[in-house]
């Protein structure tokens, strides 16, 4: 087939790939691009390129999917890498399309307007799959080359450079299919080693990280057909929904979990990669009797050793596993639910009147709802632990742990979901790393709470440098006046100064159908009863 421009061709593209909404910023190297999907699709000008792809992050996992970033050559190209590298750490599907300055000029250094040294090089270094567009007949090729890349587990970024000369090109597509891969199958030697094992189980525990969630069903009826507990990585949260008796979830290092773990006769973990602060940097003892699931070879055995490593996917290899399963000793199930009770009545006791925004988001929040976190204390402490996930499509954060991509996020996945709530919790600090998204915010207008907690800087940090050293450095900041800057904005606002303003608050602004800022003022509300520091080492303390 032909088309009359790169553009035309790349919304043919979307469209067989279901999606409807791009996000991106217009420019001179990508300008046929943007024409199109604007004519044809939903195109959403975010301020800045890493918005771009954090939002058409949210956006695919908010469905489930694909989401898609258009950007800019050279700068705009090297700003978006941030938030690829958060897509390749998290294994999320994103499209990235980027301008390139006119073929001819590709690598002559001459500084062409945009031209950048080796960005194709640049682009392999933070996506799964990365290439240039070489002529008019590659284009729809390369593009559905790209998108099952992404789309293929482990999953992450794919990004496609094109040469502006191209783009406004006739295209000439053939439409055939990118070729897909076999998932692979375990050896089976080490399944019947598992099940053998599993069959002996009298103590069992799971433990599910992000490679999980492809295969919910699977892994309730192992749940169900063993009575095990259920630990969760943060990025495993609501495979299982957190309501669920035997989960215990993203509480690995608590010190309840840590005995469950000492007294597990056997440990079966779903595509969980045991992040360094979900492991106590790889300090926590798991049972020597370990059977490892994950599609990614590379991770079996490489954190824990795996008495049976099964190299496939969760949604295949689990059932096989369940059939060879039996019931826990008495009591084992009933320990786990008072485990999980214990950790929770503990953690909610800790945060103090935070409790009671923790409490009103879960009274008021539909189940599934996105709730996208940005790097803060709350989002740290309660928001990744205490307020119950359901799905695993609602949890969304960064998982490279980098601050300022919730708002993108949470823009995106809302932009996905327009007929329900989304809810962004964020930091003064990491909202001000990209603080103009708030126009993308006015102008879009989703259905979006935005919960700022305001603390007058880095806290987290202020916590480590007050704990450990003699002074502070870098961490307080300028705050703006939230009140005024969302009226700048045209932005609905409303402040959370006391436990009882949480709840009015948080459902009035759920309700709205647009968004608004809601500041929760830390100094006011008071402090959390101990003051939190992130799980890395400080050499000498």
């Amino acid at each position: 087939m032909t088309y009359s421009t790169g553009g035309d061709l790349l919304v043919a593209v979307l469209k067989e790939l279901g999606i409807d909404t791009v996000f991106g910023i217009v420019s001179v190297h990508n300008l046929p691009l943007v024409e199109a999907v604007d004519r044809e699709l939903r195109f959403v000008p975010v301020r800045h390129e890493a918005t771009a792809v954090s939002a058409a992050d949210g956006y695919g996992r908010a469905r489930g999917t694909l989401g898609c970033a258009l950007t800019s050559t050279g700068t705009g190209a090297g700003n978006a890498a941030g938030s690829l590298i958060e897509a390749l750490a998290a294994g999320t599907s994103v499209l990235h399309i980027t301008g390139q300055i006119e073929s001819r000029y590709l690598g002559s250094g001459r500084g062409f307007i945009h031209e950048t040294k080796d960005q194709l090089g640049m682009l392999r270094a933070v996506s799964a799959y990365a290439e240039t567009v070489p002529d008019t007949a590659s284009a729809g090729r390369l593009l559905r080359e790209a998108a099952a890349a992404a789309l293929t587990a482990p999953g992450g970024p794919a990004s496609i450079e094109w040469p502006i000369d191209l783009q406004y090109a006739a295209q000439q597509d053939t439409g055939d299919p990118a070729p897909t891969t076999p998932a692979p199958q375990p050896d089976a030697a080490e399944l019947a080693g598992a099940q053998h094992l599993l069959a002996s189980a009298r103590r069992p525990l799971v433990w599910a990280g992000g490679g999980a969630t492809g295969a919910r069903t699977a892994l309730h009826d192992l749940l169900a057909a063993t009575g095990a507990g259920l630990i969760t990585s943060n990025s495993g949260r609501g495979t299982v929904p957190e309501d669920h008796p035997q989960v215990i979830g993203n509480f690995a290092t608590a010190p309840a979990v840590r005995a469950l773990l000492d007294d597990a006769d056997v440990l079966v973990t779903v595509g969980t990669h045991f992040r360094s602060n979900e492991t106590a940097d790889y300090t926590l003892r798991l049972p020597e009797a370990h059977v490892q699931i994950d599609l990614d070879a590379a991770a079996l055995g490489r954190v824990h050793p795996a008495r049976h490593a099964l190299h496939g996917d969760a949604a295949h290899v689990l059932p096989a596993l369940t059939s060879a399963a039996v019931p826990a000793e008495d009591g084992w199930t009933a320990r786990v639910t008072a485990v999980r009770d214990e950790v929770r009545v503990a953690l909610r006791e800790s945060i103090g009147p935070q409790a009671a925004i923790c409490d009103a988001l879960t009274a008021a929040l539909p189940p599934g709802t996105v709730v996208a976190r940005d790097v803060t204390i709350p989002s740290s402490t309660w928001g990744n632990r205490l307020l119950p996930i359901h799905d695993p499509r609602g949890n969304v954060f960064p998982r490279g742990g980098g601050i300022g991509q919730g708002l993108g996020m949470g823009i995106g996945a809302a932009l996905a979901r327009p007929g329900e709530p989304t809810v962004v919790i964020a930091g003064d600090g990491g909202l001000a790393v990209h603080l103009g998204e708030l126009l993308t915010l006015a102008q879009e207008r989703p259905r979006l709470l935005l919960l700022v907690f305001n603390d007058g800087g880095y806290g987290v940090l202020r916590n480590t440098q007050d704990r450990y050293s003699e002074r502070r450095s870098g961490v307080d900041l300028f705050t703006p006046d939230f009140a005024g800057l969302a009226a700048a904005c045209a932005l609905t606002y409303a402040r959370i100064s006391a436990q009882s303003d949480a709840e009015p608050v948080i459902r009035q602004a759920l309700a709205a159908e647009g968004p608004t800022v809601v500041e929760v003022d830390l100094a006011a509300l008071g402090p959390m009863k101990t003051p939190f520091t992130p799980p890395v080492k400080i050499p000498g303390t």
